[in-house]
């Protein structure tokens, strides 16, 4: 009964659009003590609620979070797989996709938030549960959500490695999907753990990234990561690594686009995920004149929301600075003069840049 109760479960995962699935139990995951070195280096940056106590003994122990927990159940669901990159490609360091003026937007961004779209899965697979056992069940369930090592417990499951650009990567999947969880009061055999390294001595996400942000032991400084500085970062993006962040303007896909596992990644992924408008990439110009109620509008239910509407225009005139051309400067000389200082700093960096291209006649292209 348990196994074929268990198959049942996967197999309604399944259809709910998850491709990947699997348990593990609730122990101490297997790399906590990294996670706790991260945190002592200080490599969270400002994400402070990942270093309270709180936060920690939950990550420790997922009985924290439910005591009644037998197992947990990891699920993967697919979203779009951008163009890869060349080795050629990923060494510049101007824009290696986009026109001008035209700014990327990380892969699982250009669709509806997963924070929306996830949960009522997760909820309609317990209740799925709860109709096969017949009774109710104590549960959790996350996604990107929660005080878990989601990815320690999806290879714990079976689903895959973590690779040295820190994400996790199945060996016919490749990396581009996002994880989802449930804690169960529930026994369920759980799954062989993916103990099998395949990055092997390929470091080209290391190599790639722009701002050095990949670390030798699978870790990443976030200060430094183009994700972390146009979404977790509230303030100023360091003037030094501005150049860097080339033409992203919400997120980073370059150590996944240059990872040779993703060549098996399925070029689109779930349909909640596929570009909101049609377009995979934003038009930076129009950014800088949204009101506080345009780009609550615009974004509404997206994940491009998350950056709230100083921190994408911060961003917008970044990725301007470094690929805009002429035209770009009105629009960054009214940004220069917009409510929030954030916008404004960013905005002045930007002419500047351009207005030293133009005395120096550099086409950024």
């Amino acid at each position: 009964m348990t196994d074929s109760l268990k198959q049942s479960i996967l197999n309604e995962a399944h259809r709910l659009g998850f491709v990947l699935a699997g348990v593990t139990t609730p122990d101490l995951p297997p790399h906590f003590p990294a996670f706790e070195n991260w945190l002592a280096q200080g490599h969270h940056g400002d994400m402070n609620y990942l270093a309270t106590e709180r936060s920690i003994t939950r990550r420790a122990n997922p009985k924290e979070i439910l005591p009644e927990c037998k197992s947990i159940l990891v699920l993967a669901i697919p979203y779009n797989r951008p163009l890869s990159l060349s080795s050629k490609e990923s060494s510049l360091t101007l824009p290696l996709r986009g026109e001008k003026n035209t700014g990327q937007i990380a892969s699982y961004a250009i669709g509806d938030d997963y924070h929306d779209v996830l949960p009522p899965r997760l909820d309609s697979l317990v209740r799925f549960i709860e109709g096969q056992v017949g009774r109710s069940i104590a549960n959790r369930y996350y996604t990107d959500s929660g005080p878990l090592l989601e990815r320690d417990l999806a290879q714990r499951a079976g689903l895959g490695w973590i690779g040295k650009n820190t994400c996790l990567i199945h060996p016919q999947k490749g990396s581009y999907f996002l994880l989802a969880e449930i804690l169960l009061d529930l026994e369920l055999e759980p799954d062989s753990p993916f103990v099998t390294d395949h990055c092997g001595t390929c470091t080209r996400c290391i190599e790639a990234c722009p701002t050095e942000a990949i670390l030798a032991n699978r870790t990443l400084d976030a200060r430094r990561c183009i994700s972390y500085l146009t979404i977790e970062n509230k303030g100023d993006i360091p003037e030094d690594l501005r150049p860097h962040i080339q033409d992203w303007s919400f997120g980073c896909d370059i150590c996944q686009q240059v990872c040779p596992w993703n060549r098996f990644a399925a070029p689109e992924g779930d349909a909640s995920f596929q570009p909101r408008g049609g377009s995979a990439s934003l038009d930076l110009i129009p950014l800088l004149t949204l009101t506080p109620e345009s780009f609550n509008k615009q974004y509404k239910r997206s994940p491009v929301k998350r950056a709230k509407r100083r921190g994408l225009l911060r961003n917008a005139a970044v990725a301007l600075g470094n690929t805009g051309d002429e035209t770009a400067l009105p629009a960054l000389e009214r940004a220069a003069h917009d409510s929030e200082l954030l916008v404004q700093r960013h905005a002045q960096w930007a002419i500047e840049q351009i207005e030293r291209r133009k005395s120096k006649n550099i086409n950024p292209a």
